[in-house]
């Protein structure tokens, strides 16, 4: 599917600035709060000041700011192939408490981070960056130990021992620094003063450690653990001496003496000899034809590449050039290119996910339907093959069948931006006004506009006066969505 923007979050900046703002304040007036009555065990990270229910309210509350606020890529395929690899670790992890999510944002900076309640965030230039799955996986496993530690909940402990002032602006920088490391850097040593020294000890305490963590997880998980000393090195080297450094050496410093740790540690495990990953090579593919430069450029450039032989996978290099004659309207080179790499590997959905769009385009409804029908007995429920054939069925307007199938998917995702957004569509075609508003406000509630996802559903009430059952369905979750929003007012 080709979804490039979040058209809502254009009309959502005053809510998710102020859900923001709440959301410090709410960090800073809880640890006071509960701290009163706490003796912190240090290094522990099973005790902190919030407590793993608090940390899942903050983390979602936290999810929707950046669903309204940044560019979260919204994409099926490559949602799914990050989220395989995080998986993969967090199955070998210890001290997991959360269900694991994993994002990207399409972002060149070269950036990670992870917030309350197992959110991890992945900046695509990092995944550009990298050279192997190994490398990019380093990066994903050291963020997963920083959420298994629960390091941002310590450090909030550490702090709260500070001044109130203080511990204020310094829970403000850390967020900050999450999301902006620029700004959030400058805001914490700002409010820091005189306890700055401390509070750098104790993050350099926590990159230490999550590292040690880290690189087990990494090995224990079938990658390479040389993938870590390995990328934090080119990193190194590629920025020294830049005058502004990446936002991931902002809030990850590396410090020569870290990378020899990181190097000693990653040779106690035996050699690995990690084979190239396909997948690996296609998302990065599909990263620079969809979302770098432009279509004509990008196919100059690939071909090129074909040409000289420049590539570890050639299939990977072809569908990279199929994305982009796609792009620039060239539909049947992209279909033709795309038919003949799915003749070698029949079920690949970065295969079937391009060539559904192009299919689309060229109004080739039926032969799409029919290609997903037979992929989705093989993966159902899959959000690949779900997304995909819900959208061409409304393209098809076989609005009753796409409806079905987004309702089945959302059983297993209710939180699924697109899956909702594609729900909405459908009852506008359909005319059905009631549900139409009722889909819409669960998207405006997936940013955290829970004002303006009551307003929908009030105005879909006025809609459902012959639907009983719908009615009473309206005024639940009209009751859900104002507790949700207390829930948020409670913590502070």
């Amino acid at each position: 599917m080709t979804i490039k923007t979040n058209k809502f979050s254009q009309i959502i900046s005053f809510s998710s600035a102020a859900l923001f703002s709440l959301l410090i304040s709410s960090f800073y007036s809880y640890a006071q709060q509960d701290n009163k009555n706490k003796l912190p065990e240090i290094g522990g990270a099973g005790l902190s000041v919030l407590s793993i229910d608090k940390e899942r309210q903050i983390g979602d509350a936290m999810m929707r700011h950046l669903r309204a606020s940044q560019p979260i890529v919204h994409d099926p395929v490559l949602t799914e192939y990050i989220n395989d690899i995080g998986n993969r670790m967090v199955r070998h992890a210890n001290d997991v408490n959360y269900n694991f999510k994993f994002f990207l944002i399409n972002n060149n900076e070269l950036n990670a981070f992870a917030f309350f309640g197992g959110h991890i965030v992945i900046h695509t230039g990092l995944l550009i960056t990298a050279d192997n799955e190994s490398e990019l996986a380093s990066v994903i496993a050291h963020e997963i130990s920083h959420v298994t530690q629960r390091h941002l909940a310590r450090r909030m402990e550490a702090g709260s021992r500070n001044q109130p002032l203080t511990m204020a602006g310094m829970i403000s920088g850390v967020l900050l620094s999450l999301v902006n490391p620029t700004v959030g850097m400058a805001a914490l040593s700002t409010s820091m003063a005189a306890s700055q020294q401390a509070g750098i000890n104790y993050t350099r305490g926590n990159e230490k450690e999550a590292d040690r963590v880290g690189i087990q997880l990494l090995a224990n998980s079938g990658f390479d653990p040389m993938g870590a000393p390995n990328f934090f090195t080119k990193m190194s080297e590629r920025f020294r001496y830049k005058s502004k450094p990446p936002a991931m050496l902002l809030t990850h410093p590396l410090p020569d003496s870290r990378i020899t740790d990181a190097r000693t540690r990653a040779q106690n495990y035996s050699p690995r000899t990690i084979a190239p990953s396909l997948t690996f090579e296609l998302a990065k593919a599909r990263i620079n034809a969809r979302y770098q430069g432009n279509p004509r450029d990008n196919i100059k450039r690939i071909k090129y590449k074909i040409a000289k032989q420049q590539y570890r996978f050639k299939a990977a290099t072809q569908y990279g050039l199929a994305i982009s004659y796609f792009e620039n309207k060239q539909y049947q080179q992209a279909q033709d290119l795309l038919e003949r790499l799915l003749k070698d590997d029949n079920n690949n959905l970065f295969y079937i996910d391009v060539l559904t769009d192009t299919l689309i385009a060229t109004e080739q409804f039926d032969r799409a339907i029919a290609m997903l029908a037979e992929i989705e007995k093989l993966m159902p429920k899959n959000q690949v093959v779900a997304l995909n054939y819900a959208n061409t069925l409304i393209k098809a307007e076989k609005y009753a069948q796409a409806e079905q199938i987004l309702q089945d998917y959302l059983l297993l995702d209710k939180s699924n931006y697109l899956a909702n957004d594609l729900l909405t569509q459908v009852y506008r075609a359909q005319n059905n006004k009631a549900m139409m508003h009722a889909s819409k406000a669960e998207v405006y509630a997936l940013l955290g506009a829970f004002p303006r996802a009551v307003d929908e559903l009030q105005t879909g009430y006025t809609f459902a006066n012959d639907m009983p059952l719908i009615k009473k369905r309206i005024k639940a979750r009209i009751l859900q969505f104002q507790e949700q929003e207390q829930k948020l007012k409670r913590l502070n």
